[in-house]
This record gives C-alpha cells, structure tokens and sequence, in this order.
C-alpha cells in the first residue's frame, strides 16, 4: 500500500513479498570468495543458497576478464590448498591455462601470475557447485537485509520473478562492496578518493590475433623479465609522447597469454571512480570501452607482433579493486604484512606484494607503486603472511561473515589480499565456519577457531602456524 511522501527527496510505501524457502547459508555473491564459501559449505551439509547478479559464477576472473590468478606460490612451494589448490588442479588437468604455463607457475614461482582462460573456469565452478548440490540463482540481486538484536533472519532477493524473502540461519557477503554487511548495519570503511588513496579501476579486455611467437614481443610482457619490462616502458612512454592516449598512464600490467593467439588485458585505469555509485560505474564503463579501443591501435602501432590484433570483447563489469571494507574484530595492517607475521587463528597463508596501483597519473605516484611493489612492500622467496579469521567477522556479528576484497585490513595490505587466489581460500574458511557455527550454535565472533583450522587441514588447507587457540586474533 502506498504512503505519502514524507519530504521532497524521500517517498515511503509498503508491500507484501511471497517468502520463499529456508536456508542453512545464503551466500551473497558468486566470485571467487561467494563459490568457494557456498561449495565448501554444501559439501559439509548446509542446505545452501548461492545468489549471483551475473550469468556465472567466477566473478573478476569471468565476469570481469581478470583472466590470471594472483602468485600461489612463496617461490619455494605452492602456499595454497584446499578449495584454491583442488581448482588449479582440475585446470591443469583440463588444461585451462595459458599455454605456456608450466607446473613451475603453480609449485615454485616467486610473485608469478597464473594466466587461465575465462570460459572454462566458468564450466569448471558450474561442475563444482551443481556436484556439491548449491542451489545457483544467476541474475538475482540481494536488495534488503532483515536483521534483529543483532542477528541477520533473512534477506530480500530481487530477479526477473519479483521480490521474494528468503530466511537463513547464516549468512555471507562476498558482493565485493559489503553490500550485506552495510544493509545489514555493520561498521563499514568506505575508500573513496576524498578520504583516502583508492587503488583505481579497470575495464580489462579480451584480444585475438596476437603474435606471441613474434621473438620481439616475446610470450610474456608483464614485466617479469628486466628487459622486456624496459622495452614495455620504452614503447608506452613513446606512445604517450606522442599524445596517443588521453590519459598519461605510465603503468600497464600487460598482456596475460590465454590462447595460442588470444590474449586477456588488464590496462586502462579509471581513476577516480566511486563503486558505490552507479551513475559513476556508468561513466567508468562508458570511458573504459574508449581506453580499450586506445590500448588496441597503442599494440597495433607500437608493439612487434600486433598489426593484426582484433578487439573481441570488454568485459561487462568493472574491475574495482576497492570500495568499502567492514571493519572487522581485527584489522590486518601494514606492520603484520612487513613482519611476515602468522596467527593462531589464521584460516590461510599469502606471499603477494602490496599492489595498489598509482592513484593518478603522476611520475611520483608511479615511482610510489614500483618501490612498494618491488621493496618493503615484497615479502620475498621462502615468506608469507597468515591471513586471521577475524579479519573475516563484522565486529560483534552473530551469523554473517564477509569473504573477498571486502574483507578488515588497510589500504597496503588489502592491495595484496585482495587477489583471486586469496579470496577463494578465504571463501572456504568462511564457508567452513557457517557449518560450524549450524552445528555448535557458537557465533561467528565467539567461534572455537581451533576447531576451524583443523577443519580447514583436514579439507587440505595450508595452514603451518604451531600454535592454535580458541579465540580468534583481536
């Protein structure tokens, strides 16, 4: 029933909604984080919803062409397990990498990105998630949160059928942007260009045509070679001499082979743009198709191997690398990152340099991101630092757990956690937790985390620390 309008910007109304089935775990958001959580959980017995505003499940790596994992290895041995290490298994068993990669991207490799290829991770996390019996609902936004003293009792869904209720006796966020936390009242960090330095954003792009063979391009421009990074520089630094692009961007991540002439890039920054408005997200999608467009006649022209180079697709989500964090029963910052320091309560171990790459166009703010990337900021061969459950809990929350980039650290360190890889090993822990907390009625900020890791080592995660504990890192 409509209500009268209560002031000139605001308008109230009332209705009543069917309420859809009950829940074990509603998982808010199918990327890398969302599918690793509701998999996880349904193979340990929760009757679990998995919703997702997209066709797929995969997120960034799918949805949004981010086509290359995050380093797994400390350059000594493959850091990740569980969930994250059974997925690069089944892929490289499938053979859903780049071609040229090697089981030594996976076991050794110190701050080596993995290249995939997008359509075949998004059957692979199909297969898991219908095999572990995840209720999948694509295109279906989560739009309201019923809480009470304190407890998340069930969400609002909204897709093509209308607006259904559907209760829960827990809950995940792993909507990137907190999305559930914030509708369901917990503290929140917004990182936005007037309060801090936000890692900006990128449309990344698929390509066809490439002539990887070409012995003056090479089959790797990423930067891992001091040479090739020299001559990437020099190329682009021409470019932007000669007015090429709009923007003076000095920093492009590269091209990541996925194909024998098929390539994903990760180039473009959009700088300034605010993720939690959709009126910028539309100006950032309009003006990311513009760079792309940019970037293909930049590789025609300047870079050997490229006159035939055909622009095939920009993805259809924005590549955001921040927007808003919870603030967590713990806050993972700079100081642990540089200390290597380990948990008790850690669900997960990583070994990945602070990226958060420049905020501007700037020569200092460049200069800025390749001494952290290559300095203090890098953990180096034989390191990792131990990612803590409680970084993973809103403050005081009952029965919600956030998973992904939306996670409690600062700005240095979330710029190296946020990565895919990261994000599904956080996954699975929360994952696990939800079915501990079903099965123990402990809440999510009072939860036994002894009995979480070694739940965790039993299902294969990598977690060396010697010491456990009850409670969790605060």
């Amino acid at each position: 029933m409509t209500q009268p309008m209560t002031s000139p910007s605001e308008y109230s109304f009332s209705r009543t909604i069917p309420v859809d089935e009950s829940y074990d775990l509603v998982v808010a958001g199918g990327g890398p984080a969302g599918t690793a959580a509701a998999v996880c959980a349904a193979r340990l017995g929760l009757k679990t919803l998995l919703v997702e505003a997209s066709g797929c499940l995969g997120g960034m790596g799918t949805s949004g062409l981010v086509a290359s994992f995050g380093p797994v290895s400390d350059g000594e041995r493959m850091l990740v397990g569980g969930f994250m290490k059974e997925l690069l298994e089944t892929m490289w068993r499938q053979k859903a990498f780049g071609p040229h990669v090697v089981r030594e991207f996976l076991d050794g490799q110190l701050n080596r990105w993995v290249p995939f290829k997008p359509e075949h991770l998004k059957r692979i996390l199909d297969d898991f998630a219908v095999a572990a019996g995840v209720e999948l609902r694509f295109f279906t936004r989560l739009i309201e949160a019923d809480v009470q003293d304190g407890r998340v009792r069930g969400v609002v869904l909204s897709n093509v059928e209308g607006l259904r209720y559907v209760k829960a006796r827990t809950f995940v966020d792993a909507t990137g942007d907190a999305a559930l936390a914030a509708l369901a009242g917990a503290e929140c960090k917004v990182v936005l260009r007037d309060t801090d330095s936000v890692a900006p954003s990128t449309l990344c792009s698929l390509f066809g045509g490439m002539r990887w063979d070409d012995p003056a391009y090479g089959d790797d421009w990423r930067g891992i070679d001091a040479a090739k990074a020299r001559t990437k520089t020099e190329l682009l630094e021409r470019a932007i001499a000669d007015g090429h692009f709009t923007q003076a961007d000095l920093f492009m991540p590269g091209m990541n082979k996925i194909g024998e002439r098929t390539a994903s890039l990760n180039a473009g920054h959009v700088f300034n743009l605010n993720p939690l408005s959709s009126r910028s997200l539309s100006d950032g999608m309009v003006f990311g198709r513009k760079l792309a467009v940019e970037y293909l006649e930049f590789f025609r022209k300047y870079v050997p191997g490229c006159a035939d180079l055909e622009l095939l697709a920009t993805a259809p989500v924005m590549g955001v690398r921040d927007s808003r964090r919870i603030v967590g029963e713990f806050e993972l910052g700079i100081e642990d990152f540089r200390n290597r320091r380990q948990f008790p309560d850690q669900i997960a171990v990583y070994n990945r340099p602070t990226d958060v790459h420049p905020t501007d166009t700037s020569k200092a703010e460049y200069e800025r991101f390749l001494r952290d990337f290559d300095g203090k900021d890098n953990l180096g061969r034989g390191n990792s630092v131990g990612i803590p459950y409680s970084i993973l809990v809103p403050r005081g929350s009952q029965n919600l757990w956030v998973a992904g980039r939306c996670h409690s650290s600062d700005t240095k360190v979330h710029g190296s956690i946020r990565a895919q890889s990261a994000a599904y090993m956080m996954g699975q822990a929360v994952g696990t937790a939800a079915a501990q907390s079903v099965a123990s009625g402990e809440p999510a900020c009072d939860l036994d985390t002894q009995v979480l890791v070694e739940k965790l080592r039993e299902h294969g995660a990598y977690l060396p620390q010697k010491a456990l504990a009850r409670t969790m890192t605060r």
